[in-house]
């Protein structure tokens, strides 16, 4: 390829190139699931949009190109809620996904209105990739849901 990646925070003209990877990304999840009817795949652009106007949203580009992304926000408890960290799935295994997950927790961990005192996010039970990279991070389960017939929402947790 002979360029690198760059991660820089996401604005509202990145949405689009952003929505268009999440959809890219979760197939290969609603396919895991069953489940095409998934929050990722269904999610309006406008959504998208407010998402990346309340919390922060990082974007990985390779040239002009955005090949991965993750956002969040921190909550009222100190909580940042880390979501929908996803890597265009040729450029996976590659470690940007642990690169963004990095990237987005220093953000949170040092931001003067409001540091984070944990990180939280979640994953289907079956995606052990991401379970993989979480806890390779220090992330550890704090919880299990039932969601659905065939998906478990597991929720892991480590301290800022």
């Amino acid at each position: 390829m002979g360029m690198s990646v760059t991660i820089s925070a996401a604005s509202a003209d990145d949405a689009e190139h952003i929505l268009k990877l999440q959809y890219l990304c979760f197939q290969s999840e609603a396919e895991l699931y069953g489940d095409y009817s998934i929050e990722p795949l269904t999610q309006p652009l406008d959504d998208l949009k407010a998402e990346i106007a309340r919390g922060h949203a990082l974007v990985a580009r390779l040239g002009n190109e955005v090949v991965a992304s993750v956002r969040g926000e921190v909550d009222e408890t100190g909580t940042a809620r880390i979501g929908k960290l996803i890597v265009h799935p040729r450029l996976r295994g590659h470690g940007l996904g642990g690169r963004l997950l990095d990237a987005i927790e220093q953000h949170f961990a040092r931001d003067a209105e409001a540091a984070a005192k944990r990180f939280r996010l979640f994953t289907g039970n079956r995606s052990e990739g991401n379970l993989r990279l979480y806890r390779r991070k220090g992330y550890e389960t704090v919880s299990t849901r039932q969601v659905g017939p065939s998906v478990t929402v597991v929720t892991l947790e480590k301290a800022a």
